[in-house]
């Protein structure tokens, strides 16, 4: 019996467990795919993944598992210098891709292994153990190139059990999203997540406001989401009765890879009567916190952390930060069952990411509220801002600005200042571009929703703001602009 996936033998045979568009697999039927797969791959070392948002990428990968063997989900819009790094470094022996799906130049000199999703096959007996990478999944590589961030087995079932705990998630569950599926949102919560439990999965191929309602129409009870496809729906909302009454049959929506934007918490709520549970993860550490969907969902924040997850706040010289009083910020450091074992070939790397005492440095700053709750305000890097003595986080500027009718985007920085150290910068998409509002409307703004010296003392007017393909706004472009 697989320790992940345990209703492939001990289920419900012909419940559905996977569905992308019109095709499906049962349970049964999925797995004697990976079965065969996993008989196929058995031994192999570390696989490669062409990961499309695609039936076969979800059978190669629980096939890997299955077979006690590595997988390396690829992103199929990485260029070819970025593919080139991921393999060498991770050196995977062959790469598993849906029959037909042309792949890259530096993909063709690799054993290829086309995914039959109709194969019948037993599946090897498991020999892995909790400790051995189950995933290597590469960082976006922001600060140089993307490090391979290993998985273990471990981490998965953790990670996947502690969110079934607090989202109450559970066999009957049936749950739709569009995200690709070659990071942890999109594969380890969105596609293994349910066939942990025992559920099903709905994939919509690529997102769109139709397909949810559509689903959720159909049975569907859970949706997972980015901010973007959040931000999508409430756009549609106010056309789309249709889509309100969808979104009000869900048992749970959750949002995650970035924060939601409180006015977008607020236009949800207000029309379909739901709340957006938001959770907090990392490519290292699988997730972090949630806000339990017994809990108060509480927009701006990431509610408290998982069973098994320690966490706390820490100074810039590693003092633990004691006082939950809301103000105080600190960078998140973690520790638990949860966490990556190592960057791939990257010892120095690794030995930097770790505490001497085993706590993983997130690079996240967050505070606290009295009652545990944890509302992040921005990366280290990019989002604490040091202004005249305090330390200012840029994600609740950004809230606030958002609250101003007149912004439809909005980013925070810091830039150098001679007498403050750091003055904060507001870079603005206004919901009408033909009249703005000005740049002293907005400091006013912020500086009575939160304190004067919050204030933005620059405002850039942009088109759009630069997003990655998880929708996180790119913050070093806008400080190169």
């Amino acid at each position: 019996m697989s320790s992940l996936f345990p209703a492939l033998t001990a289920g419900p045979a012909g419940r559905v467990a996977l569905s992308f568009g019109d095709r499906a697999l049962t349970y049964a039927e999925l797995a004697a795919a990976t079965g065969a797969l996993a008989d196929r791959i058995a031994g192999a070392g570390r696989v490669a993944v062409w990961a499309t948002p695609a039936l076969e990428t979800a059978v190669a990968v629980v096939a890997a598992l299955e077979a006690g063997i590595a997988a390396v989900p690829l992103n199929p819009k990485s260029g070819e210098k970025e593919l080139g790094h991921i393999l060498s470094d991770s050196a995977p022996s062959l790469v598993l891709a849906a029959p037909g799906d042309e792949l890259p130049s530096p993909l063709r000199d690799l054993r290829r292994v086309d995914v039959d999703v109709r194969a019948t096959g037993a599946r090897p007996d498991e020999r892995s153990t909790e400790g051995d990478p189950a995933l290597i999944v590469y960082t976006s590589g922001t600060t140089g190139p993307p490090k391979g961030a290993v998985l273990p087995r471990r981490a998965v079932s953790q990670t996947l059990d502690a969110l079934a705990d607090a989202w109450q998630w559970t066999a009957e569950d049936v749950l739709v999203h569009g995200l690709p599926l070659f990071h942890v949102h999109g594969l380890v919560l969105g596609i293994l997540g349910p066939l942990r439990r025992g559920g099903c999965v709905r994939h919509l191929g690529r997102f769109s406001t139709e397909g949810v309602a559509r689903e959720l129409n159909d049975g569907a009870t859970m949706v997972f989401g980015v901010p973007t496809m959040y931000h999508r729906i409430v756009q549609a909302l106010p056309d789309d009765p249709g889509l309100a009454q969808a979104l009000g049959k869900a048992r749970l929506l959750v949002s995650g890879s970035a924060a939601l934007p409180v006015h977008d918490h607020e236009r949800i709520t207000a029309a379909t009567g739901q709340r957006v549970v938001e959770r907090y993860g990392m490519t290292e550490t699988l997730m972090n916190t949630s806000v339990r969907a017994d809990g108060e969902p509480r927009p701006g924040a990431v509610g408290v952390p998982l069973p098994g997850v320690e966490l706390r706040l820490v100074e810039e010289d590693g003092t633990p930060i004691t006082s939950y009083d809301g103000e105080t910020v600190g960078e998140i450091q973690v520790r638990g069952p949860n966490l990556f074992t190592e960057y791939l070939n990257r010892p120095d790397a690794t030995t930097a990411a770790f505490t001497e005492d085993g706590w993983f440095r997130t690079g996240d700053m967050a505070v606290r509220d009295p009652d545990g709750y944890v509302r992040i305000v921005g990366r280290k890097a990019t989002d604490l801002i040091k202004s005249g003595g305090y330390k200012i986080g840029a994600g609740e500027i950004e809230n606030a600005l958002l609250e101003h009718a007149g912004v439809r985007e909005a980013a925070v920085t810091g830039e150098p200042d001679a007498d403050l150290g750091e003055r904060i910068v507001a870079w603005i998409v206004p919901a009408n571009p033909q009249s703005p509002p000005s740049a002293d409307e907005l400091a006013s703004h912020v500086a009575t929703r939160l304190a004067p010296h919050k204030r933005p003392r620059r405002v850039h007017y942009l088109d759009a703001l630069p997003r990655n393909d998880m929708g996180k706004i790119m913050k070093r472009a806008l400080a190169h602009d």
